[in-house]
């Protein structure tokens, strides 16, 4: 894997903060680093081709977008059954996240679903997950209060 050339570092260092949420984020991001919109997303496509990048995703903060409902729920699923359980909750509109867990937890929580909601009560969300998918041992872990969300910064403005 090369080094990061200089304008790679910049393109890096505004896409690792909040990105601005406007109409053309990318466009804007462009300009201020004196590239143009093509330009921009050419380097960040370079950059998650080579590795650089493993991740480029939106971190929601649910209370501030009014969801009052926030859980993490974690299902235990034999294995030959984990693909079609992981599509039955997915599908639920309430569900963010959903992904397979290896190892799984204490040997056989190995599906993890991350509820977001603001007009239902979570308790039901999950008994209707539960009926929805036959699966009946799981765990709730209830979001009561949500801390600062933060990326790590890997380049700061001497890089």
């Amino acid at each position: 894997m090369e080094k990061l050339t200089a304008a790679e570092k910049k393109v890096a260092r505004l896409i690792q903060r909040d990105i601005p949420v406007t109409g053309r984020p990318f466009g804007e991001l462009a300009g201020i680093n004196g590239l143009d919109k093509e330009e921009f997303l050419d380097t960040i496509l370079k950059l998650l081709r080579e590795g650089f990048i493993r991740k480029f995703g939106a971190i929601l903060r649910h209370q501030e977008a009014g969801y009052t409902g926030n859980a993490l729920v974690i299902w235990s699923v034999p294995p030959d059954q984990i693909e079609k359980a992981g599509r039955a909750l997915a599908a639920f509109d309430s569900v963010s996240h959903c992904y397979e867990r290896k190892p799984a937890f204490q040997n056989k929580y190995s599906l993890f679903t991350m509820l977001h909601t603001k007009d239902e009560d979570v308790l039901s969300l999950i008994k209707k997950m539960a009926a929805a998918t036959g699966i009946r041992d799981y765990l709730m872990l209830e979001s009561l209060q949500e801390y600062k969300k933060t990326s790590p910064e890997y380049f700061n403005d001497e890089d």
